[in-house]
C-alpha cells in the first residue's frame, strides 16, 4: 500500500477543522475572490469595443495612445490594411482569445516555480494595475498587456486552489464546492457590465474603468483574508515529459481534437456578439426608453442572466427526455445550441433589416438575441468540457481540458479577422452570415455526431479490455 498523499491528508484535516455549511472556509473566499475578479473582468470586456471605436481611435485620441504609431502597422502587417472598425475589432479578438490562452503559461508556472498563491497574487496586482491604466490613453496599450498576463495568472490558478481543498475522492463534495465557486462567477459576470456601463454612460468611460479597477483591490482582499484557509501549494519541479498513448489512445485524442474543431463553428457566432454585435446594438437600436436610455453593456449582463436562469429549465427538460427513454446525447446538445445561437445571431440581423426610417432597429431585437445567446453557451460550452474530461486519454486529460480553452482562444481572434466584413457586407449581411456559420456546426454535428460517438464509444471499451489485462512481466534469469 502506498503512503497517503499529504495534500489530500491536510485537505481532510482542514475539512474536518474548518467546515463552514459542510465545505472548508476556504471555497468561500476563493468564490469571493473570483466574484469580484468577474466583475471587473466582465464590466471592462462589454465597455472596450465601444470604447475603442467611439472615442479612443478617433482623431485627437488615437494619437495619444503609447505605441499607437508602431502597433497598428504591425498588426496590418499580418492582418491587411483595417478600418478603425475592423481594427478594433481585430484587436478586442486578440485581446480576448490571449485572455484564454495566457492561462496555460500562469498553470505552468504556478505548478514547477511560484505556487498557485503568489502566481495569484501577482495576476491580481498586474489586472487591478490594468484596470488602471485604462483611465489615461496614453497607457492604454499596456493596460491591455497588463490585464491579458494577469487573467493568464490568476484565471486557472484560482480554480486549481478549489480543488485542492476536498480529498482527492470526495468527489460529490467536490462538485458542490465548485458549484459554490461557479456561483461566484456568475454574480460578477451579471453585475460587472450594469454598474461598469451605467457608470461609463452616465460620467464617462473612464469612470467604467476606474471601477473595474478598484473592484479588483477588493478581490485581493478576499484573497488575503483567505490565505490561512488554503491549501499548501503543490510545486513540482521536474516532470515525467508527454506518455506515450496506445494507438487507441491517439486515435481518441484526434476525435476529441475533431469535437473541438466543430465547437469552433459556434464559437465564432457566440464570440461576435460581444464584439461587432455590441457595436450594432450602439449603432443601429433605439436605446432610448421610457425609464431613460439603457446602457449598452447592459445586455452582456443578460448573457450572463440567460445562463443562469436556464439552467433548472434545461435540466428538466433533459431529465424529463432521460425518463421518457429518450436521454439527450452530447452531438445533440452542442447541434441544439448551434441552432439557438444562429438563431441569437440572426435575431441582431433581422432587427438590422426591418429598422426604421430613422435607422433604428427596436431594442426587443438585442432583448431576444442576447437571452439566447446566453442559452446557447450552456447547451455548448458545459457538454464540450464534460465531453473532453470523458473521452481525452487519462494520461493527457489534464492537458486536453487546458487545451479546450484554446477554441475560446483561437475563436475570438478568428472572430476578430471576420468583423473585418460589417461594413463591406452591412450588419444584416454580416449577421446572416455568422447565423450561417454556426448553423454549419450544426449540420457537422448532424452528419458525423453519432458516428464520431459510437467510434468513441468502441474506443472507451478497447480501452479498458486492454486496462484490464494482466502487464507481462518476463521471469528474472
Amino acid at each position: 500500500m502506498t503512503d497517503p498523499d499529504p495534500a489530500e491528508v491536510a485537505a481532510i484535516r482542514r475539512l474536518e477543522s474548518a467546515d463552514l455549511w459542510g465545505h472548508p472556509k476556504g471555497v468561500y473566499f476563493l468564490a469571493a475572490t473570483e466574484a469580484w475578479e468577474r466583475f471587473s473582468f466582465y464590466g471592462m470586456r462589454t465597455l472596450l469595443i465601444l470604447y475603442m471605436v467611439q472615442e479612443l481611435l478617433l482623431p485627437g485620441h488615437v494619437e495619444n495612445v503609447a505605441g499607437m504609431d508602431w502597433f497598428r502597422p504591425f498588426i496590418e502587417s499580418i492582418f491587411g490594411t483595417l478600418s478603425d472598425q475592423a481594427f478594433a475589432s481585430q484587436l478586442f479578438g486578440l485581446y480576448a482569445g490571449f485572455v484564454y490562452f495566457t492561462p496555460l503559461i500562469g498553470g505552468w508556472l504556478a505548478d514547477r516555480w511560484l505556487g498557485a498563491k503568489t502566481t495569484v497574487m501577482i495576476g491580481i496586482a498586474l489586472m487591478g494595475a490594468g484596470h488602471i491604466l485604462m483611465v489615461w490613453e496614453e497607457s492604454f496599450l499596456l493596460a491591455l498587456l497588463f490585464l491579458v498576463l494577469g487573467s493568464g495568472a490568476l484565471k486557472g490558478n484560482v480554480a486549481a486552489q478549489v480543488g485542492h481543498l476536498y480529498p482527492q475522492r470526495d468527489e460529490a463534495r467536490r462538485s458542490k464546492g465548485f458549484t459554490i465557486f461557479s456561483t461566484g462567477i456568475n454574480i460578477g459576470a451579471i453585475i460587472g457590465p450594469l454598474v461598469c456601463g451605467w457608470l461609463a454612460q452616465r460620467y464617462g468611460w473612464h469612470a467604467g474603468f476606474g471601477t473595474a479597477g478598484g473592484v479588483m483591490a477588493l478581490a485581493g482582499i478576499a484573497y488575503i483574508l483567505g490565505l490561512p484557509h488554503f491549501a499548501e501549494d503543490r510545486i513540482h519541479r521536474s516532470g515525467d515529459g508527454t506518455p506515450a498513448l496506445s494507438t487507441s489512445e491517439r486515435t481518441t485524442l484526434g476525435f476529441v481534437l475533431l469535437i473541438l474543431a466543430i465547437a469552433l463553428f459556434w464559437s465564432l457566432a457566440f464570440d461576435q456578439m460581444f464584439n461587432v454585435g455590441l457595436l450594432w446594438v450602439a449603432e443601429g437600436v433605439a436605446l432610448d426608453t421610457s425609464f431613460g436610455t439603457v446602457p449598452v453593456p447592459w445586455f452582456g449582463s443578460e448573457d450572463s442572466f440567460a445562463s443562469v436562469v436556464v439552467v433548472p429549465i434545461l435540466l428538466g427538460l433533459w431529465s424529463s427526455r432521460e425518463k421518457r427513454g429518450r436521454p439527450v446525447g452530447d452531438f445533440e446538445k452542442i447541434a441544439t445550441g448551434s441552432v439557438i445561437m444562429a438563431l441569437s445571431i440572426g435575431t441582431l440581423g433581422l432587427g438590422a433589416a426591418l429598422a426604421g426610417d430613422d435607422g433604428k432597429a427596436s431594442i426587443l431585437f438585442p432583448l431576444i438575441a442576447f437571452f439566447l445567446s446566453g442559452t446557447s453557451f450552456m447547451y455548448v460550452w458545459p457538454t464540450m468540457l464534460a465531453m473532453v474530461s470523458r473521452r481525452a486519454p487519462r494520461a493527457i486529460n489534464a492537458r486536453m481540458m487546458a487545451a479546450a480553452y484554446l477554441v475560446a482562444f483561437v475563436s475570438n481572434i478568428v472572430a476578430g479577422f471576420l468583423a473585418r466584413f460589417y461594413e463591406p457586407l452591412g450588419p444584416a449581411g454580416f449577421f446572416a452570415m455568422m447565423a450561417v456559420i454556426s448553423l454549419t456546426g450544426a449540420l457537422l454535428v448532424f452528419l458525423f455526431g453519432r458516428r464520431i460517438d459510437r467510434r468513441l464509444d468502441a474506443l472507451d471499451e478497447e480501452q479498458a479490455a486492454a486496462a484490464a489485462q494482466p502487464a507481462f512481466s518476463p521471469a528474472a534469469p
